[in-house]
């Protein structure tokens, strides 16, 4: 070699590409992981992973499966290519899948030809109608045990499978995995805490009750009275422990939607008819104004509570002689494969304020605006809110004060999901 020449360290300018390449990913990698063990919040950190996986991995999708603690079921949990309520219809088998095989092995597997592979589960694409070309899957591995399954599925054209890419996945599913059992553990511990405190009100109540009954001296009409207030403590511990319970399920991910295609006007008249005689105490109308012939994809019975929930709200916070009224709309969104009907519940009452506005999907959350006639678990419109969202719907309100306040919400229309699932 001639002095003072170098050896390069790079042979080519193809390999100096790719160095720099790989550097600049491992460095979005740090980056990813900051942001997920910063985000406590399960739904938020979920659709971080999945940008993540395709961002990384430069793929046309990704999507997460969760092994279900009690069942041990592999379910979707959040995919970039998939509405809520189709992955809710979908149980991936544990045997005969490659997402299954990875679950129980907890070794990752590429497949270049999907189609051809023995283990291709293609119930995915026939309820999506996406067609997957190849894929790599990943095991999500928290304190020694497989949780789930990272999937980054139909690599860019002219773009091929590496080694790198495997590892690269592998690092961001073993990120996530702490992530998401940190995520569960933190709304674990948040709910109990929130459980215990609210429950401690009634059983407070409660205990000096029976102190008092105790009492010989007590007057046979103050006994009464405080018998009284016992049996509406008791309805409110039996109120807050349905209510915990439906939100520790829909937060945890046990729920399971059992949608069907049904008629949502009859669902309407359904729900009015049962708050019917509550209302006509303080001369409240419904006007109801729907398409006969709408139908909806979604679970009924979820949807007839979140309804009743509205409805017994409205009522609530109406005036004397005051008004109801339900509509629907289908929405048309520009660019988005799945269509949406928008149900709403407006009434003409006292409306919220500024200040209460923000805290109205907050759990436990009571408007102070309304406290004084009024009282509730401060959980209806939590759980109505992830009923929704669990459908991949949306709820919102708007209200003004001594106007009145609407309630609404979007579920798929049925003719975007006949014959699937």
């Amino acid at each position: 070699m001639a002095s003072g020449q170098t050896t390069p360290i790079f042979s080519n300018e193809a390999a100096f590409t790719n160095y720099l390449r790989l550097m600049a990913r491992y460095e979005r990698l740090m980056e990813i992981s900051q942001q997920l063990n910063s985000t406590l919040d399960l739904g938020t950190l979920l659709s971080k992973i999945i940008r993540a996986a395709v961002e990384l991995t430069e793929t046309e999708t990704a999507s997460i499966m969760l092994l279900e603690p009690t069942s041990g079921e592999l379910r979707f949990m959040a995919s970039t290519q998939m509405s809520r309520g189709a992955m809710e219809a979908i149980i991936v088998p544990k045997e005969g899948s490659i997402a299954g095989w990875v679950a129980q092995t907890g070794v990752p597997m590429l497949v270049e030809d999907v189609q051809n592979h023995p283990l291709f589960y293609n119930g995915v694409d026939e309820t999506v109608a996406f067609t997957t070309r190849n894929m790599l899957a990943v095991p999500m591995v928290a304190h020694n045990r497989v949780i789930g399954v990272v999937q980054a599925i139909n690599k860019s054209e002219g773009i091929a499978w590496t080694d790198d890419d495997m590892n690269t996945l592998s690092a961001l599913a073993a990120q996530a995995a702490i992530a998401v059992e940190n995520a569960r553990l933190f709304q674990q511990s948040d709910f109990i805490s929130e459980m215990v405190h609210e429950l401690r009100n009634p059983l407070v109540a409660l205990k000096a009750s029976t102190a008092l009954l105790l009492r010989p001296d007590l007057p046979d009409q103050r006994r009464t009275g405080i018998i009284q207030t016992m049996q509406g403590e008791i309805e409110r511990l039996s109120r807050l422990t349905t209510d915990f319970l439906d939100l520790a399920r829909l937060e945890s991910g046990r729920t399971r939607l059992e949608s069907s295609v049904y008629r949502v006007r009859p669902l309407v008249d359904e729900c009015v008819d049962i708050v019917r005689l509550q209302a006509a105490e303080r001369s409240i109308n419904f006007l109801v104004e729907t398409d006969d012939n709408l139908e909806l994809f979604s679970d009924r019975n979820k949807v007839k509570q979140v309804l009743l929930n509205l409805l017994t709200n409205a009522i609530k916070y109406n005036k004397d002689k005051g008004h109801i009224y339900i509509t629907t709309a289908v929405l048309n969104h520009v660019g988005d494969s799945d269509q949406f009907a928008r149900i709403s519940v407006r009434d003409t009452g006292h409306g919220i304020s500024d200040e209460n506005k923000q805290h109205m999907f907050e759990k436990f959350y009571r408007s102070a605006d309304h406290s004084s006639f009024t009282t509730g678990t401060g959980l209806g419109l939590v759980i109505a809110k992830r009923i929704v969202e669990a459908h991949g719907g949306e709820m919102g309100f708007d209200s003004a004060l001594n106007v009145g306040t609407t309630f609404y919400f979007t579920l798929p229309v049925a003719e975007q999901n006949n014959g699937k699932g």
